[in-house]
């Protein structure tokens, strides 16, 4: 499995995780797409807390980590029903793959 994005065939694992992060604006469109996720300025703040948390650590928070900061810096007040409304198959694992980062290792991440 792969995606072609800015017409570069990026490869990704079994479950659709990216080999290696592309930061671009494409990726998160194509990888959306193909995920059945109409993209809203919610789901790009998400993106771009993910992304920078994973530039910033290497790895990006486990569901809880996330929903706390997420609540607190990204989108004030938001609750964990209001993630899983952007991101249905669960926030930290399928926003990663939107946000075109490697597959979290950790149980929903870090």
């Amino acid at each position: 499995m792969g995606y072609l994005i800015d017409g570069v065939d990026r490869e990704a694992d079994a479950e659709g995780y990216l080999i290696e992060a592309d930061f671009s604006d494409e990726a998160v469109r194509v990888i959306a797409a193909a995920e059945g996720i109409e993209l809203t300025e919610d789901h790009w703040k998400v993106v771009g807390f993910l992304r920078d948390k994973y530039r910033e650590d290497g790895h990006t928070p486990n569901f809880r980590a996330m929903l706390k900061q997420v609540s607190e810096e990204v989108i004030p007040g938001c609750d964990s029903k209001a993630l899983y409304d952007l991101f249905p198959i669960g926030p930290a694992k399928q926003g990663c793959k939107v946000a075109g980062l490697p597959q979290p290792l950790g149980k929903g991440g870090y």
